[in-house]
């Protein structure tokens, strides 16, 4: 965008009250212009047609209607970025994975206090995911279709036991919910062990894991201290939790741990490649994500130098290139694959195609 031009916004909400405080206050922002709002979805497309915002927000919650159906036919035909606004409350948090899942770009938790405070915190929020949103690449959502996604026949008996002291390790930022999904739901059954770093709000990882663990053949859980590394097992970070590898009886396991923020991160996806690049060496793949943080960018540099191959999402089905650039740096990258393509490509790695 110029740097110049205002950030045209329409916002979507079935709270009147709560269309007119949002208007009202991100109105101040001078890098902001609010032209148009709506209390639910239904007139949206026509809006968006005649006044051409950058970027549209959308209360998940309180349209009057389906919101998830919007964003799956608003994306592949006019893809825009959509920032998602939702309560952090179970339903919420469900509803808001099935936003980022369909195409939304970011998210934003809805304050439950009506204090001043809390509402200065949300705007601020907003503005800011707003800010970020008009600098995404929507593109390459155009013309993508929604529906179920085909995963891989088990792998042969033989071909699984020769891989299975393998482990995959994946991070992601911005953009990632869909990435993994679209991974993860490919996999076998019987794969080796995943590790998952996204960066999300705490609560959003235990729920993210419960969602890809109903639709997938691996079994899914928010990593704990002490899980195991094992085949057949995906292990997802905890928000605001770092994840690491350690051994325990020559065996690796996960640790889970606070500790300082890493790249402004808590969980970082550099604490988990290090630490592979440390303990796994050349028995781990690396595989990055795109993210608008240089977030695993040298972890990934780590894992390639200790003997890992490593794979980069492609910047054309990318939100954001900034960690991929980086790393890309670095010479830190083997391959790169369009997000549908990534788990055939570990597959492939893996059976050594």
């Amino acid at each position: 965008m110029e740097d110049d031009k205002k950030i045209r916004v329409i916002i979507i909400d079935g709270s009147s009250h709560n269309r007119n405080t949002i208007t009202q206050e991100l109105s101040k922002d001078p890098e902001i212009e609010v032209v148009g709002s709506a209390a639910d979805t239904g007139s949206v497309q026509d809006m968006i047609q005649r006044l051409k915002p950058d970027v549209v927000t959308i209360d998940i919650e309180t349209s009057q209607m389906d919101a998830i159906e919007f964003l799956r036919e608003l994306m592949p035909n006019n893809p825009i970025p959509v920032v998602a606004v939702s309560y952090l409350t179970l339903k919420g948090k469900h509803i808001t994975l099935q936003a980022l899942e369909s195409g939304a770009v970011e998210f934003v938790p809805k304050p439950i206090d009506t204090i001043l405070r809390a509402l200065d915190d949300f705007i601020n929020d907003l503005s800011a995911k707003i800010k970020l949103a008009a600098t995404a690449n929507v593109s390459h959502w155009k013309g993508k279709q929604f529906g179920f996604i085909r995963r891989s026949p088990n792998l042969e008996p033989d071909k699984a036991v020769s891989i299975q002291n393998k482990v995959i390790i994946i991070g992601g930022s911005i953009g990632g919910v869909e990435g993994l999904r679209k991974i993860i739901t490919r996999f076998p059954q019987n794969m080796p062990s995943v590790l998952v770093v996204q960066h999300m709000l705490p609560g959003y990882s235990k729920t993210l894991a419960y969602r890809l663990d109903e639709i997938s053949a691996m079994n899914v859980k928010e990593a704990e201290i002490g899980d195991r590394v094992q085949p057949g097992l995906v292990l997802i970070a905890p928000g605001d939790f770092h994840m690491k590898i350690v051994r325990a009886g020559g065996k690796p396991e996960v640790s889970i741990e606070s500790g300082e923020r890493v790249n402004d991160q808590r969980p970082s996806i550099d604490v988990l490649m290090f630490s592979a690049a440390e303990y796994l060496g050349s028995n781990a793949i690396g595989v990055l994500l795109g993210g608008d943080t240089d977030d695993g960018a040298l972890g990934l540099k780590a894992m390639k130098g200790a003997g890992a191959k490593t794979i980069a999402q492609d910047l054309q089905s990318c939100l954001f290139h900034g960690a991929i650039n980086l790393a890309n740096e670095y010479r830190a990258i083997d391959y790169q694959f369009d997000v549908d393509n990534i788990a055939q490509g570990i597959m492939d790695i893996l059976l050594k195609k």
